[in-house]
């Protein structure tokens, strides 16, 4: 429980980004959104077999009561598209699977949207950082289908990154969009040739370069 702190390195890294991006200045228009809120459990607190609306109006039941980063994310999604954002970049320790995946070496990405993807790729490239690209084919909505709501919060043990990257696809929807699982990378235990012992600053300086590719 101790470590759940690192649960917020993707709001981290969204504002370590954007307070280099503001020394920077670059010529393009930047917004971020930080999903926050208090994960303590009480009277309140949903179940399994609950459903919530989203701020989209999609209906969600709830199969893991652990997924609900997603739930906060997809409302951030969704709110950055009603102001108006052309492309989005999420940024979340969301799952376990995707250290299964990737173990430390490497963060996950996914992308509904090849052109942003090259960008982002570019701008690794440039940062030195180490993502790898991971699948988001139709089929992973198969897992996360419900008999009751729109979409299920979770689809189970298998493929559980690629699952949790569909969830969040649906409140994406058109909009060019990357989604960053950093949950193996966000802090490292041991020291690596390319990332520090600690909290890492995963995507920071990644999301800066494409920012700076942005502006030309």
């Amino acid at each position: 429980m101790e470590k759940m702190k690192y649960d917020m390195a993707g709001g981290a890294a969204m504002l370590g980004a954007m307070r280099a991006i503001a020394l920077l200045n670059p010529k393009v228009k930047v917004t971020c959104i930080v999903c926050a809120t208090e994960n303590m459990p009480s009277g309140k607190a949903q179940k399994p077999g609950d459903v919530q609306i989203a701020m989209s109006g999609k209906s969600i039941e709830i199969i893991n009561t652990d997924a609900e980063g997603r739930l906060v994310l997809a409302d951030g999604l969704c709110y950055a598209r009603q102001l108006g954002c052309t492309h989005l970049v999420d940024a979340a320790t969301l799952t376990g699977a995707v250290v299964v995946a990737l173990g430390s070496a490497n963060a996950g990405v996914f992308a509904n949207d090849d052109p942003l993807y090259e960008r982002f790729r570019r701008a690794l490239d440039k940062a030195g950082e180490k993502f790898w690209r991971l699948p988001l084919g139709e089929e992973y909505k198969d897992l996360i289908r419900s008999n009751i709501a729109d979409i299920m919060n979770s689809g189970g043990r298998w493929g559980g990154a690629s699952s949790a990257a569909m969830f969040l696809k649906e409140f994406a929807e058109d909009t060019p969009w990357l989604h960053l699982d950093i949950a193996g990378t966000a802090w490292m235990d041991d020291p690596k040739p390319w990332i520090a012992k600690g909290p890492s600053g995963i995507a920071v300086r990644s999301l800066v370069e494409l920012v700076k590719d942005f502006a030309g």
